[in-house]
């Protein structure tokens, strides 16, 4: 450079001031600076990681956390003559900003959160450098957190508390499970009385039905075996129910009774039978 010739590679932008004041932003090559009359600074436009050391922070509940945490940032091609022109040493910068802007992100932020939402602090704390970095012409890519170290007392109370929380979870979780049990026992029963019940109704319907069933039948032969009757006894004529009355008084007469009561029509009953006997003693004489 103090020859005035140099060499801008391939990720470097050479910011050249001539008399103090910009005069150009030479691309990667052999260029040439014109001794004292121009100065020229090359800029790194590579992705830079930078870790912050560990200090202590204080959250919004007054406890003291240890944090350690690594920042990536590059240089805006763009706009590469802001981080000469605009501040003295950005990479310096950079990162006392971000241990200022993490001490107001953790400051409105408590020790639970903090634990329990890591991601979102970190994306808090990105956007919040971004916002000032970018008049340095520098990009923060991204933010990693490595670790938050309360106090040892502290620890052990959240250990405590993590033990009563579960033990409590697994009270809660026995009893859910007990309960269910109890409901589907319950429920086992219930459709097991149901399915009693419905199986007596039908068997009874069923056996209300056979019986009703049977007494068609039984009727049904009844009442045909009337019809028989009837027309058996339609078709007897007189000298049928003379010969069955002539049975009837055979069977009264081997009785030992000796007194015998004939109904009026009996006489009637027998004049075929008497005909009958003179037609045939007219026949033999």
């Amino acid at each position: 450079m103090s020859f005035g010739i140099t060499v801008v590679k391939q990720f470097e932008k050479l910011v050249v001031l001539r008399w103090g004041q910009l005069n150009r932003i030479s691309h990667p090559g052999l260029r040439f600076v014109v001794p004292i009359m121009e100065d020229g600074k090359k800029i790194d436009l590579r992705e830079k990681v930078v870790r912050v050391p560990t200090q202590k922070y204080i959250t919004s509940d007054n406890v003291v956390v240890d944090m350690d945490f690594v920042i990536y940032y590059r240089i805006v091609e763009e706009i590469a003559e802001r981080a000469i022109l605009n501040v003295r040493n950005f990479e310096s910068a950079v990162v006392n900003m971000a241990v200022a802007t993490l001490r107001t992100v953790i400051g409105s932020t408590t020790l639970a959160s903090a634990l329990a939402d890591r991601e979102r602090m970190r994306e808090t704390l990105q956007v919040s450098l971004d916002e000032v970095t970018d008049r340095w012409a520098v990009k923060v890519t991204q933010v990693a957190i490595n670790e938050i170290d309360p106090p040892v007392n502290v620890k052990a109370a959240m250990e405590r508390e993590k033990s009563a929380e579960a033990i409590k979870t697994a009270d809660i979780t026995e009893s859910e499970g007990q309960r269910q049990a109890a409901i589907n026992r319950a429920e086992g029963e219930k459709q097991s009385a149901i399915l009693t019940a419905e199986g007596r109704r039908e068997s009874e319907i069923l056996t209300a039905q056979g019986d009703q069933q049977a007494a068609i039948l039984r009727a049904e032969g009844f009442s045909a075996a009337l019809d028989k009757i009837y027309q058996v006894a339609s078709n007897i004529d007189e000298k049928t129910m003379g010969l069955q009355y002539f049975e009837t008084l055979k069977a009264m007469g081997s009785s030992p009774s000796t007194k015998f009561i004939f109904p009026m029509e009996f006489t009637s009953w027998l004049k075929p039978f008497l005909n009958l006997g003179k037609s045939k003693d007219k026949t033999t004489s």
